[in-house]
């Protein structure tokens, strides 16, 4: 019967309306006229019955109204009832006054049958939707008690859409939340029913089998100390995904997921300055070096959204760009170049044909072990090749150049670290000289979870294999965000800087690497030590115990952005680093290693003091 009802839905709608018009008609006779209605009356009633029956149909027609589905009914649909009836009533005492007798319908009447209209209407369509959603099925094994941790807009949605639908065999217990203003209140019926700290005994209490976390905006400490109290009950829980994941803020309980390390180490939602940004990238001809790597790819998926008129991706990897390529394949202005930054005749015919106006340099070796035992490829990359394509943006006239370093540059021990200090020093000597009115600004950060080579994705793999989990020591800890978060962070950085500026990340606190482990570990629902084991394997060749974002003799100033800190007004002594530049390629051309680790360590070792503020 109900299948017969759904399939026939706009007959049954529209019969309905029928019945609901001429009841609100006849409902508007009664009360005029208290119940008494008379025969003069009466016979005006069924004289413009029909008449207003038609108009209403006709308006409610017009607007729709006979095809919503009455189970989904909200506020968007008591507004255009409104309207309709509304409309109705004008309609009806137009035609009233122009072609039928004077005050055949008393005016009290028509206001009458508005109201009653909108309140018959309306209520049956809400009262269909209460009744569906109070009538649950009888809960089967298969159901599930949960409990929804935050009672802001997140939240309801996310109970609108279980009540919605009974398939998902979801039943809702009530909320948590820690506003205190919102304790013992209800939503759609379902209560507060106390704050975070309350969870275990409120999990133990309702028998509940799992937590949706519906707070797009916690911060990772938040969401920690919720899974941690959800696990000392052994209760599984779910998040919903950070604000900036979500569509158009759309919550469906289908976006809950399970609750991954990004989460617990997760940080504020990113606030952009995108007029400042879409100014830079808008319709200008932006190029991406490295744009097949983790940092690279995610550029392009965040540049694309700004329009631009040309969005070239560099990368000497066939594969890696073959990937983001076709991710982005239904952006037509996307141009892939499988080459290398180091051909300086393949970058001439890039900048020539397509004269970027904004450039966003990633490509660069980023390993510290094998970059040991890599010296000759870490200088001919990461610094020579970082001067061919800076002198390629200079000599076609790039409006702005975004270097993309790393924390590692800042008192280096490891051959990474140096080669991305001495990139800096060329950015700041690039800006510095020549006529090219290129604006070169490098943004440093620490550690991005998630890139290709980085300790999160080793942990995964090594859980899934049973452990153990290696760590190079106890006391190790590093700076963390997450890919998406550094990139915003970047480009808003980039479209900040007027030239020769060194942009920091603010990166929150340092996490040890140990204590990441463990994080990891437990997600997986098993016990560090225990279950997976955890080793100690020693730093290896180049590693630091602990990263730095910024040396002491560095000035440090805040911007307009609460994470964007600023190096400003550096300089490097032109004749040094020249200087510095010609012995990495004479070592380079003999292929002397040990000579070209010397010269390059020599080159950043004083630079780590020696880069200055102009006029010092």
């Amino acid at each position: 019967m109900t299948h017969l009802v759904y399939r026939h839905r706009r007959v049954v709608t529209t019969a309905t309306n029928l019945v609901l018009f001429a009841a609100a008609y006849f409902g508007s006779f009664l009360i005029r006229f208290e119940f008494n209605i008379p025969a003069q009356q009466t016979k005006v009633f069924w004289t413009t019955l029909p008449a207003i029956v038609l108009i209403q149909t006709a308006v409610f027609g017009f607007l729709r109204l006979h095809q919503g589905l009455w189970r989904y009914v909200s506020v968007a649909d008591l507004k255009s009832i409104l309207a309709a009836a509304a409309l109705s009533a004008v309609t009806y005492s137009a035609i009233a006054f122009f072609w039928l007798p004077a005050r055949v319908t008393p005016r009290s009447i028509i206001l009458l049958d508005f109201l009653l209209t909108v309140m018959l209407v309306g209520g049956a369509r809400f009262l269909v939707r209460i009744v569906r959603e109070r009538y649950r099925p009888q809960l089967g094994e298969d159901t599930r008690r949960v409990i929804i941790v935050g009672a802001g807009a997140a939240g309801a949605q996310t109970l609108r859409e279980i009540m919605s639908n009974p398939r998902l065999r979801i039943h809702p217990i009530g909320f948590v939340d820690d506003d205190p203003y919102k304790r013992n209140g209800c939503i759609h019926g379902f209560r507060v029913l106390g704050t975070t700290e309350e969870i275990e005994a409120l999990l133990q209490r309702h028998a509940v089998d799992e937590i949706l976390i519906a707070l797009p905006s916690a911060t990772g400490g938040q969401i920690r100390r919720i899974v941690e109290r959800c696990e000392a009950v052994n209760v599984s829980f779910k998040v919903l995904p950070a604000a900036a994941d979500l569509i158009d803020g759309r919550v469906s309980v289908r976006q809950f997921r399970d609750v991954q390390i990004e989460d617990l180490l997760g940080r504020e939602h990113v606030q952009l300055d995108v007029s400042r940004i879409g100014q830079e990238i808008a319709g200008q001809t932006v190029l991406i070096t490295g744009a097949g790597g983790s940092i690279g790819s995610e550029l392009a998926r965040q540049v694309r959204r700004f329009e631009p008129e040309k969005l070239l991706l560099l990368d000497r990897g066939e594969n890696a760009l073959f990937y983001i390529h076709s991710e982005l394949a239904d952006f037509e202005r996307v141009v892939p170049i499988v080459g290398d930054i180091q051909d300086a005749a393949l970058l001439d015919e890039v900048f020539q044909r397509w004269r970027p106006s904004v450039v966003y340099h990633a490509a660069a070796y980023k390993h510290v072990p094998l970059m040991e035992v890599s010296v000759l490829e870490a200088v001919r990359n990461n610094v020579l090749g970082t001067r061919t394509l800076m002198d390629a943006a200079r000599k076609y006239r790039t409006e702005r150049f975004v270097l993309i370093s790393t924390d590692k540059a800042v008192r280096p021990r490891n051959v990474m670290g140096a080669t991305k200090r001495l990139a800096e020093m060329l950015m700041l000597d690039r800006n510095g000289h020549g006529e090219g009115g290129t604006k070169f600004v490098a943004v440093r950060f620490g550690n991005v979870l998630g890139s290709e080579g980085s300790v999160l994705p080793i942990f995964r793999r090594q859980l899934m294999a049973g452990g153990p989990l290696t760590v190079t020591d106890p006391e190790a800890s590093r700076y963390f965000m997450t890919i998406p978060e550094a990139v915003q962070l970047v480009m808003q950085a980039g479209s900040m800087g007027e030239g020769g500026e060194v942009y920091i990340l603010e990166m929150g606190e340092p996490v040890r690497i140990e204590d990441l482990a463990k994080r990891l570990i437990t997600l997986a629902g098993k016990t560090p030590h225990e279950d997976i084991d955890i080793v100690f394997t020693g730093l290896r060749p180049g590693e630091k115990l602990h990263e730095e974002l910024y040396g002491d003799e560095e000035p440090v100033l805040p911007t307009s952005h609460d994470k964007i800190l600023i190096l400003s007004g550096l300089s490097v002594p032109r004749g040094r680093l020249q200087a510095s530049l010609a012995e990495l390629e004479r070592s380079l051309a003999a292929r002397d290693e040990e000579a070209l680790y010397r010269a390059l360590m020599e080159a950043v070792l004083s630079s780590t003091e020696p880069i200055r503020r102009t006029g010092s």
